[in-house]
């Protein structure tokens, strides 16, 4: 599926959300603290645009996605990017001092064995930032997000994307996902420690950080 909407991915995400992702990003790679010279893996990677943002850091950071079709699309970002499962990551244990992902672990078949490969490569001490949809806190929000996750986006996505039918897939999961409480329950259950989160876009959003 990702392969297929990999043509005008970027393009539709940011016309879906009116160019909020940008800031979400930027937001992600401030929760990270990366410093020069730290390790940094971007899981869901896509095209690169979350690698290259996080890589303004100075850290040396690879991006990392399931999807050959995502990334073909890099567009030379300058990144490296490296075709790998999340569930079944080609790196050894204690590796990086910092993993995050972008709207990408909702995807992930089995995302509790994801968040369990994740600690294994962080290094004692290292963090995760996961930037994920979540559950709009103001319960009028809540409602008129949920008609337009359901009924909106599709029709948005059905002008701009490559294949309108996965985004009616992705809307399903947007749904579908827990709220901030459950996924940050779930990330304990990991074996992550000091875990919290932060709202962004009134709780339709949210930053999930944890430690190893």
């Amino acid at each position: 599926m990702f392969d297929r909407v990999a043509p005008r991915y970027d393009r539709t995400n940011t016309v879906m959300v009116a160019g909020q992702d940008k800031r979400w990003r930027r937001a992600t790679r401030e929760a990270l603290t990366l410093q020069p010279g730290e390790r940094c893996l971007d899981l869901g990677a896509g095209t690169g645009v979350s690698t290259a943002e996080l890589a303004g850091s100075g850290a040396d950071v690879v991006g990392a996605d399931i999807s050959l079709g995502m990334l073909r699309e890099h567009d030379d970002r300058q990144v490296p990017l490296v075709n790998a499962d999340a569930l079944r990551l080609p790196f050894a244990d204690d590796t990086f001092n910092a993993v995050t992902g972008t709207f990408f672990i909702r995807n992930v078949i089995d995302p509790a064995a994801c968040l369990t490969e994740i600690l294994r490569v962080l290094q004692p001490g290292g963090r995760m930032v996961l930037c994920e949809v979540s559950r709009p806190v103001w319960k009028p929000y809540r409602a008129a997000h949920g008609l337009f996750v359901k009924h909106v986006m599709p029709r948005v996505a059905a002008r701009v994307s490559s294949d309108a039918e996965a985004y009616r897939y992705l809307a399903a999961s947007t749904l579908e996902w827990p709220d901030q409480a459950e996924f940050a329950d779930r990330i304990v259950l990991a074996g992550f420690r000091k875990v919290a989160w932060r709202n962004l876009a009134g709780g339709a959003v949210a930053l999930h950080r944890g430690f190893k």
